[in-house]
């Protein structure tokens, strides 16, 4: 009876085995954990034992999902990639270099965080209208060694940074103010060695920070047309840089002759033979109102001159005798 009742009492157990073998999954006895390997059963089979751990389908082929949110915050925070640099040039940060390049305009694949740009020794003639991109943060622009013959009024835009500028040895004759007004903190403005033979003074008026002014080695033509340029030498000398090189070309008598040895006795007669801007106001009134009047006046003397013989014919035929023929 109790081999019997010891026997009866195995096949209860193996049957209490067989139902709690089938587990859901999740458990211990399935996929375990989401995102985690599971410990091998102990005292299993070893088939059982040598079962890889079952990882979800996400994680095996290693596509992991960022939340929008945090995606979003990334792109925001990295930022753009920067222009590459002109393949004529040298970069660094910060500093470009195209000096010696055999360029004809300027690169405009430029970095916006550019605060050097060197454009010496090349083949630039014309700067036409916005030749430079944005470029907020550039401080030093030298265009030394160019062929530059025009400026125009507003090819340096978006320069309002620009703190020294070097034009020096190149072929300008001829500079507008309107040309340096975006350059509102220009402090050095190199112009030597040009072909300026005046200057007018709203070129320099026109920078309101300058403090360093060089016009050495141009052929200036020392006229009355240079007056007002000497007035406003004489009024900011501090701003002069080599003054002793500002010589005369023109005219003859005065080549070599520095400009600032000039006084006002030297402009004595310039200054007595110009004109004021309200004498030629007067005279733009005054003349076409002379012109008509002149004309009224001639009309009127001539007619007053044909009623005279007029009338001294008519009074000579009233004193004419007559004479009665008798037949």
């Amino acid at each position: 009876m109790r081999v019997a009742a010891g026997s009866q009492a195995l096949p209860s157990t193996s049957s209490q085995h067989r139902r709690v073998q089938p587990r859901a999954p999740g458990r211990a006895g399935g996929l375990g954990k989401a995102w985690g390997p599971r410990e091998p059963v102990r005292g299993g089979s070893p088939a059982q034992q040598g079962r890889q751990p079952s990882v979800p389908r996400g994680a095996a082929m290693g596509c992991w999902r960022v939340p929008g949110p945090v995606l979003a915050l990334l792109l925001l925070l990295c930022p753009p990639p920067s222009p590459a640099c002109p393949a004529a040039c040298r970069c660094s940060p910060r500093e470009v270099d195209c000096s010696e390049r055999g360029l004809r305009e300027v690169p405009w694949s430029l970095s916006t965080n550019t605060s050097t740009l060197w454009l010496g020794y090349n083949f630039i003639t014309v700067l036409r209208p916005r030749s430079f991109p944005p470029l907020p943060g550039l401080r030093l622009l030298s265009l030394v060694h160019n062929r530059l013959e025009l400026i125009h009024s507003q090819a340096l835009l978006g320069l309002g940074a620009l703190q020294e500028l070097d034009l020096s040895h190149n072929h300008l004759s001829v500079l507008t103010p309107e040309t340096f007004v975006p350059l509102t903190s220009l402090a050095t403005l190199n112009l030597g060695s040009n072909r300026l033979g005046e200057l007018e003074p709203g070129v320099p008026g026109a920078l309101p920070q300058l403090q360093a002014l060089l016009l050495q080695d141009n052929p200036w033509v020392c006229s009355c047309s240079i007056l007002p340029l000497w007035r406003w030498l004489s009024h900011n000398r501090e701003k002069v840089r080599e003054k002793s090189l500002l010589l005369c070309r023109l005219p003859e008598q005065l080549n070599k002759y520095p400009i600032m040895a000039f006084g006002d006795e030297s402009f004595r007669q310039c200054q007595e033979t110009s004109l004021s801007p309200q004498h030629y106001i007067t005279f733009f009134v005054i003349g076409p109102f002379s012109f008509i009047a002149s004309i009224f006046f001639c009309t009127f003397l001539g007619s007053l001159v044909v009623f005279y013989h007029s009338l001294r014919r008519e009074s000579h035929c009233w004193r004419r005798p007559c004479v009665c023929r008798v037949h």
